[in-house]
């Protein structure tokens, strides 16, 4: 046993001790600390109130209609909630910090304001109560193991690769498209394009990412690959757009069609997280054999972190995937050795300014 093993066993010790409890809440200088674990726990406890808070604001557009200012009764009339049910919800979501009191009224807290200026976050939100109903019964929703559940049902291309259904696939694209214009900007400010000639992005969706490479990058080819489904919308927004000229769209399965050549570099944004480690594996081949000698694939994933990050990696984004029915959060490490695997002979991990939102891994297929 180490020191440090010791030194855990002497503070689990203490910790779980009620004496010790008690002399801590006396002492002048530990009872700062108390105060504060007692005050973490909590948060976990009441996490759970403070999201349905969360959602009900989204659901209700409170963050709209609240603009500069508005009393419980002038809002309670637009919500169409009474008086004493508004005065509740509001009290709630300022002491979030997604709303502020300034004396009888009440408008958006630094929170709530962030919240408007993302619209991917609050398309996010809306969706949620699917992940809830399939908590409500954490214990119950491990032992039964994966299954259907609501949340794998929203995301049925998670369980059919291909669907022919497009109102299917026009709702997950539709979401992925409002959340993905604040990971563009991330790659972008991360990673310098400027020495690639032809951009293709695997999974690409309506075409977000390729879109804001785009406009920044006039010299870069793009192209976009995706289900039929998904490419036939894109093709009709994408040929609607700025880029229109330098754009290609290709239809088919990462698992059953070869992918376009001719690119040199190819985009990940997102992808590899929603999928077991196996199809994942196939996919980042599928870019190795795509790619020509001296070709970059670019893996943007929310990895797998330790410190403050890891309640979005390693609480959040488990739990979430695993109700979706697929995927997982992933280290650098792991993704470092599936580019390995794969034949990328290096890798580069790129930091971004906000890394819950998404890190950069840059492998390269180097020249024979």
């Amino acid at each position: 046993m180490g020191l440090y093993d010791s030194w855990l066993n002497l503070r689990d010790a203490c910790l779980t001790s009620e004496r010790f409890h008690r002399f801590a809440e006396r002492f002048p200088l530990t009872r700062p600390i108390v105060r504060k674990r007692q005050s973490e726990i909590f948060d976990i406890v009441s996490g759970f109130v403070h999201t349905q808070i969360l959602l009900a604001c989204v659901e209700l557009n409170v963050f709209e209609r609240i603009g500069s200012g508005q009393t419980i009764a002038d809002l309670s009339s637009q919500i169409g909630l009474g008086v004493d049910e508004t005065r509740r919800l509001v009290e709630g979501a300022a002491s979030l910090r997604l709303l502020q009191k300034r004396g009888a009224l009440y408008r958006l807290g630094d929170l709530g304001a962030a919240l408007v200026a993302t619209p991917g976050a609050l398309a996010m939100i809306r969706h949620h109560p699917h992940f809830y109903r399939d908590l409500d019964d954490p214990v119950g929703f491990l032992q039964k193991g994966r299954q259907e559940t609501n949340l794998s049902r929203f995301w049925d291309y998670a369980a059919n690769p291909a669907p022919e259904d497009e109102a299917t696939a026009q709702v997950y694209s539709e979401l992925m498209a409002t959340s993905q214009a604040m990971i563009s900007r991330e790659i972008l400010a991360a990673y310098d394009f400027s020495g690639h000639q032809t951009l293709l992005d695997m999974g690409g969706g309506h075409g977000v990412f390729l879109r804001a490479v785009g406009a920044q990058y006039s010299h870069l080819k793009l192209q976009v690959f995706d289900l039929p489904a998904v490419a036939s919308q894109a093709e009709a927004i994408l040929q609607a757009s700025a880029i229109r000229d330098r754009v290609e769209v290709f239809a088919g399965s990462f698992f059953d069609d070869a992918l376009p050549r001719g690119a040199d570099l190819i985009s990940l944004v997102r992808i590899l997280h929603d999928h077991d480690d196996a199809p994942a594996q196939a996919i980042v081949q599928a870019a190795y054999d795509a790619l020509p000698e001296g070709g970059t694939l670019l893996m943007c994933e929310p990895m797998l972190t330790g410190g403050s990050a890891a309640r979005i990696s390693a609480a959040y984004f488990n739990f979430y995937l695993y109700a979706m029915g697929s995927g997982t959060p992933r280290s650098l490490e792991a993704l470092q050795k599936m580019a390995a695997q794969a034949g990328f002979q290096s890798t580069k991990h790129i930091k971004t300014r906000f890394p819950l939102n998404a890190s950069i891994v840059a492998a390269t297929k180097s020249l024979k």
